[in-house]
């Protein structure tokens, strides 16, 4: 089955035409999905080659989508009813998906959700410590996001190390970051929450704030909660920290002599460290360090400064395959007690194989 792939993110799309061996045979990356009028986007969905199905990357299933699912007009109402929880990204998804099905009104629609990969959480890593009338009022939980890049590297792991591995921490890290730690093959916890703002710092996103703070902001500085809200997704994490949101343009700054920029790899560091221990504990242990994502592939300072922090767990860089390294590598030295990888995300293969499972049966 011929699957096109629509990976929708908060300000971009890549578009990947996938044969059944999943091989690429067409491609298209639009840097400014925002900038474009419907009329413009519909005609660069009209470029792409014939598929036999078109797989779309939804970032938030709530509770009721647990797995790939058929898209019809009700399935989007449903979703668009939880774009409060990925502001960012569900509503530039769901215009995806209604301008795709009236590009390809006879094909399968297949929404491919990023929370599915964390369904398996366990009640302690899944639960928050909140008033159970809230829990049963509310779908309060730990969702988990970036769930396709994290089946993705958990799936390719094992095919670089030649065998099975048992505990595995995935890093994505990108303009959105969040970690999975990885039983035998199952997600037992994860950094990010009830919604994508949880967990590391990012691009533009706080990550982990004290609640007291938000409360303090809203009663006692008089911030609006939509003011508040709206800070800590688009004005906070890098962006915040340094004035610049792109970590190539942070790193480069540090590198002058630019006392915010470092302050700010510093902060990401110290939390992105933070979190892969804690992945480590929900996993009794490290057997494999697995990086992703844009910036964890192609940023080699921030994976040596990350690594070289975590010595107390036994694991070491090799040095000179780090910064010379390109996806899919080994990065592991000769004394780390546990491998380290470096794998590109391809979230498309992990939609195309979501589309196919649930069409093909």
């Amino acid at each position: 089955m011929r699957v096109l792939v629509v990976n929708t993110g908060s300000s971009s799309v890549k578009l990947r035409l996938l044969e059944p061996d999943d091989s690429v045979v067409w491609r298209h990356d639009e840097p400014a999905l925002p900038e474009l009028s419907d009329e413009e986007f519909s005609q660069l969905l009209s470029e792409a080659p014939e598929a036999d199905a078109v797989g779309h990357r939804v970032v938030h299933g709530g509770e009721q989508f647990t797995g790939p699912t058929l898209i019809d007009d009700t399935v989007l109402d449903q979703l668009a009813a939880l774009a409060d929880l990925a502001p960012l990204h569900q509503p530039p998804a769901l215009r995806a998906a209604r301008l795709a099905r009236a590009a390809w009104p006879g094909r399968p629609h297949v929404a491919c959700f990023d929370t599915s990969f964390h369904r398996t959480l366990p009640a302690a890593a899944e639960t928050y410590a909140v008033p159970e009338t809230w829990r049963k009022a509310y779908p309060i939980r730990r969702y988990g996001f970036h769930g396709l890049s994290h089946a993705w590297a958990a799936r390719r792991a094992p095919e670089l190390t030649g065998g099975p591995v048992s505990r595995l921490v995935t890093c994505h890290l990108g303009a959105g970051s969040s970690l999975s730690a990885v039983l035998d093959g199952t997600c037992v916890d994860t950094t990010m929450g009830f919604t994508p703002l949880e967990g590391l710092v990012m691009a533009t996103r706080s990550g982990d704030v004290d609640p007291g703070l938000v409360l303090w902001l809203i009663r006692r500085a008089g911030l609006s909660p939509e003011e508040v809200e709206h800070k800590l997704v688009h004005e906070s994490g890098l962006l915040g920290l340094s004035g610049h949101a792109d970590m190539r343009t942070v790193t480069n700054l540090a590198d002058a002599g630019e006392q915010d920029a470092e302050l700010a790899i510093e902060v990401y560091l110290h939390r992105l460290r933070a979190g892969i221990a804690a992945m480590c504990a929900s996993l009794g242990g490290l057997d494999t360090l697995a990086f992703t994502g844009g910036v964890g592939e192609h940023d080699w300072q921030i994976r040596s400064r990350a690594v070289a922090g975590l010595a107390f767990l036994g694991v070491r860089l090799d040095a000179a395959a780090n910064k010379d390294a390109r996806p899919d590598a080994d990065l592991t030295a000769e004394t780390s007690t546990a491998r380290v990888l470096l794998i590109e995300a391809r979230e498309d293969q992990e939609i195309a194989r979501d589309a196919r499972t649930l069409l093909e049966g």
